[in-house]
């Protein structure tokens, strides 16, 4: 039987996802990816499993997310089962689906927010200067 260990991170959420052979079950924090809310963030999430078909009712994934928002956890999730499937089937024709659907499925987006300016409470914009 094997294991595959993986992460994914997003912002400030990072996923890490353990994935075994077994029935098909997805959890993420302990839930069933089914009972999951918001819809919107469920079927972001749902993207790599319907994409790699068969090999996704074979195995059980654990999902573990911690930090960030709810937006960022789904993405980092969502990241983590992608590469753990990857990682499952050892072969180019799954990862390059992946690629050709979305880049992000397998590589992690890195953008950050841009930290405040000293003397300033923003990123950018100036504060306007009065003369009168």
């Amino acid at each position: 039987m094997r294991h595959v260990h993986v992460s994914g991170r997003r912002k400030q959420a990072i996923a890490r996802a353990s994935l075994s052979e077994g029935s098909g079950k997805v959890r993420v924090n302990k839930v069933l990816l089914q009972h999951f809310m918001p819809q919107v963030l469920r079927m972001r999430m749902m993207e790599p499993l319907l994409l790699a078909g068969d090999l996704a009712g074979k195995v059980d994934i654990d999902v573990v997310v911690e930090g960030g928002g709810i937006s960022g956890q789904s993405d980092a999730a969502r990241l983590a089962i992608a590469r753990s499937l990857v990682e499952y089937s050892k072969g180019e024709k799954l990862k390059n689906t992946f690629l050709e659907y979305d880049r992000l499925l397998l590589v992690a987006d890195v953008r950050r927010g841009e930290p405040s300016k000293p003397n300033d409470s923003k990123p950018r914009a100036k504060r306007q200067k009065s003369y009168r």
